[in-house]
């Protein structure tokens, strides 16, 4: 597999080739499932000197099916396969249960189910381009549940939720297409921060966490600044006690991979908000070169916050031992 889902050709991505090199891909098609056998994953993240991840979900796969009821099954029998994965090596994996989107009261259900059955530390809200906005009120059931869960709530980026066919453009023009979409896809994170901060969902529920996973850092200081701006000049009639910004600092997170310019603004981030990740197995990782791009981006920075960034945030939040 490719970049954004499309199939590996060699000579095409530098990265996808760099983890082809690894013969991840010659191995997939022997049945030798690296990314689902735990032992066969532990073995590729020693590789890359990882201690412990966190597995976010079957990201995408509910846009792909009409059928919202089975949409719900499928999310409910991964769940249980993950609680399952994770706890071959607790102190190893942290699993996100995957919870659907189309109807709040199957969001409400499976969030308390897996809050039960335990076995995964954390929530990834499916997103689509169709959803309901973040800021609508429909979605309060759901934020109650998840503050009574106790567990982090994540949102994974997909870029703009629209689908396109490239397959009818003229190849350079889809080659632009496809070179907009990778490059941009990140910023489209911001609408879910706005909507959820914007919508007093934190200002309600205090003990909320809230992760924006693979959304990159560089552009958020922009957005925090932007959101001060706008509450002070004319949204304080908002149900916010505090600006935005501190929202931020005070319940959320963002991961990465690479963003040597959200290095240069851990000020205005927060060294306690912000976690490195090399999004293995995907081909825009990072993966087995972790520790490359760890010491070139982070490599200049106090030890203590270096820490942070690439341990001790995401083991505080996860709860990993040792």
């Amino acid at each position: 597999m490719g970049s954004a889902g499309r199939l590996y050709e060699p000579g095409k991505i530098h990265r996808s080739d760099r983890m082809a090199s690894e013969g991840i891909y010659d191995d997939g098609k022997k049945g030798i499932r690296r990314m689902t056998d735990p032992e066969l994953r532990l073995k590729d993240q020693d590789r890359d000197g990882i201690q412990a991840e966190v597995l976010y979900g079957i990201l995408g796969a509910t846009s792909r099916i009409n059928d919202d009821e089975a949409a719900g099954e499928m999310l409910r029998i991964y769940n249980e396969w993950l609680a399952d994965f994770c706890n071959t090596h607790p102190d190893r994996f942290a699993g996100l249960a995957c919870i659907p989107n189309h109807d709040i009261d199957a969001a409400v259900g499976e969030i308390e189910r897996v809050a039960r059955r335990g076995g995964v530390r954390g929530l990834e809200i499916s997103r689509r381009g169709d959803m309901t906005p973040l800021w609508d009120p429909w979605w309060n059931p759901m934020w109650d549940a998840v503050a009574a869960s106790g567990l982090p709530v994540h949102f994974h980026t997909i870029g703009s939720g629209v689908r396109r066919d490239f397959t009818k453009l003229a190849p350079k023009v889809a080659l632009a297409a496809r070179a907009a979409g990778i490059t941009s896809f990140q910023m489209y994170m911001s609408e879910v921060l706005l909507s959820v901060i914007f919508s007093g969902v934190l200002e309600h529920h205090p003990g909320i966490k809230l992760v924006i996973g693979e959304a990159g850092t560089g552009w958020i200081p922009y957005i925090l600044q932007r959101m001060d701006a706008e509450w002070e000049d004319q949204f304080k009639e908002l149900d916010l006690k505090m600006p935005p910004s501190e929202y931020w600092r005070r319940q959320c997170y963002a991961t990465y991979q690479s963003d040597p310019i959200g290095v240069k603004l851990l000020d205005e981030l927060g060294e306690d908000n912000i976690m490195w990740g090399s999004d293995f197995p995907h081909p825009d990782g990072v993966w087995p070169d972790s520790q490359e791009y760890i010491q070139r981006e982070l490599g200049h920075l106090p030890a203590a916050t270096r820490k942070k960034i690439v341990c001790d945030n995401a083991a505080k939040l996860y709860r990993f031992v040792n």
